[in-house]
């Protein structure tokens, strides 16, 4: 969804080409060792962990462990009030919540360079279980965090549960759907991007932006990172289970593709002005999530797509459809232009071959922008957004096309982005109704981003008179939660009815069912 753009000051572009390119060459290299600093003989200007802990990208033997030092979260500098040094932190992994049986324990080196993050990958651990982690510096113990570990490839598991979400605009709304998300009994969190907006507006709730411009140098995304990421909500979220992550266009910027910027967005219109503020916000995206060292961005470059298994229930596809995409069209009568590309000619193999070799029951997409097609005008005449798959219909027809060519089951696409939620059937041809049904999405709607919502709005009702796929639409606020067996699926739209103040209770809006074997929205329970 767009916002109005900033113009790029001269301080933010020298900020820019020196620090982002600057931090991705200092950051790939390793801290002297006399840089080390016992974290029992060092002294902070205050709490190291204010920024909470997570995990995520969980494996059958392990899981990524995460925090941030930064006693002064907000500092100006973006370093979060760290010495500039390297500082060791302890960390340890329990059976139990108050670590009588502790199970794994060691240091890791967090560094100036990536502000002091701590990515920690932990082996050795048993498949399918829960685990307690904390971390120590400084004579101070970090929030208790809990996670769990994937079930082996082919384990038998009766169900698995996880929750998805996206869209978190700070200025628009409160994070009251996290804290009720943060409740559920979840085995897995999967957040399909926007984790942070980088224009620079107040909004009208008392939610300001910091900084208060649009963020382009390093320090900005790291200030931007900060402030989200102070949010008790968002935290307890982080604490309660192991989240796969992914970024969408605000974690960089408004509606990018490939190596060009927003279109309305001048100062980056030369692509190499636009990969050092992407090199700027991947290293922020990296330095506050828990991503495993595969995911390390080096410069401008980052490794997004990636598949997590879990038993013999899910296979878990995450995709990135910014990075590799052709430039959106101005005018739609080229979308169905063969040579465009969404995923990029490795990705969309490297996808396609895993869908093919999959054994899992359910086959689940993380994917960014919504894949089906959605018309916006009623009536005989036709309009698709240029941002979402109907820019870029032919990649989307390959792709369908190879899911029935290697007769791929239980096809589901869950999506983010849209700022509204809908449940439909995928179709191998969208312009006839009885077309063949390749598979189910799931788009969820934001958990702030666009503000309270409502339970229909004028595109919901446009959208579904002119897309007969579409089975169920809602534009409130709030997250969604599937829950995975063996004979059936179910996706439960969990809504809040406001955002603009905190408070807000959570109700199961609808809950949508896919049945094993049979694409496609069996019914839907209101």
């Amino acid at each position: 969804m767009s916002q109005s753009p900033l113009m790029l000051p001269r301080r933010h572009f020298l900020a820019l080409g020196g620090v982002a390119a600057g931090a991705a060459l200092v950051g790939a290299a390793p801290a002297s060792a006399n840089s080390d600093v016992s974290d029992d003989r060092m002294t902070l200007p205050g709490y190291a962990f204010t920024l909470g802990v997570a995990s995520g990208d969980p494996l059958p033997d392990g899981v990524v462990l995460w925090t941030r030092l930064a006693p002064d979260p907000l500092a100006l500098d973006g370093l979060g009030g760290m010495p500039d040094r390297a500082v060791n932190v302890r960390w340890e992994v329990a059976e139990d919540e108050t670590f009588r049986r502790v199970v794994r324990r060691g240091v890791e080196r967090a560094t100036a360079a990536w502000a002091h993050s701590v990515h920690v990958e932990v082996h050795g651990l048993r498949p399918d279980r829960v685990y307690w982690y904390r971390f120590r510096v400084a004579g101070q113990v970090s929030p208790v965090g809990r996670t769990r570990t994937a079930p082996r490839p082919g384990a038998a598991l009766r169900s698995l549960t996880f929750a998805f979400a996206s869209c978190q605009a700070y200025t628009d709304g409160y994070f009251t759907a996290y804290e009720h998300m943060a409740r559920e009994d979840l085995d897995l969190v999967v957040h399909l991007g926007d984790y942070i907006y980088e224009g620079g507006g107040a909004g009208s709730i008392g939610r300001p932006h910091l900084p208060a411009v649009e963020t382009f140098s390093l320090t900005d995304y790291r200030i931007r990172y900060s402030q989200y990421k102070l949010d008790p909500a968002l935290q307890a979220a982080h604490r309660t289970a192991p989240w796969v992550v992914a970024p969408d266009d605000h974690d960089v910027e408004n509606n990018w593709a490939g190596d060009h910027s927003q279109p309305d967005t001048e100062p980056d219109q030369d692509p190499a002005v636009f990969r050092l503020r992407r090199a700027a916000a991947y290293q922020a995206y990296y330095e506050n999530l828990p991503l495993r060292r595969s995911s390390m961005p080096r410069g401008p470059e980052m490794q997004v797509y990636r598949r997590l298994t879990f038993g013999d229930l899910l296979q878990l596809d995450v995709l990135d459809t910014r990075r590799f995409r052709d430039q959106q069209l101005t005018d739609q009568s080229l979308r169905w232009d063969p040579n465009r590309q969404m995923l990029g000619a490795e990705q969309e193999a490297w996808l396609l071959a895993g869908l093919g070799a999959s054994t899992a029951r359910w086959n689940v997409l993380g994917n960014q922008v919504f894949a089906m097609e959605a018309d916006h005008t009623g009536g005989a005449a036709e309009t698709f957004g240029m941002d979402t798959w109907d820019g870029y219909a032919a990649a989307r027809q390959r792709l369908f096309d190879g899911l029935a060519h290697r007769n791929v089951d239980n096809f589901l696409v869950i999506t983010g982005d849209a700022h509204r939620s809908v449940a439909a059937d995928l179709k191998l041809d969208f312009s006839d109704p009885a077309s063949r049904t390749v598979g189910t999405e799931f788009l969820g709607t934001a958990i702030s981003s666009g503000g309270n919502g409502q339970d229909m709005d004028a595109l919901g009702v446009t959208w579904l008179a002119e897309n007969p796929h579409m089975k169920f639409h809602n534009s409130q606020r709030g997250y969604q939660v599937c829950h995975l067996g063996h004979g059936e699926m179910r996706t439960d739209y969990r809504v809040v009815p406001f955002v603009n103040a905190p408070g807000a209770p959570v109700t199961t809006r609808a809950s949508v069912y896919v049945q094993s074997g049979r694409p496609g929205v069996a019914h839907v329970s209101a």
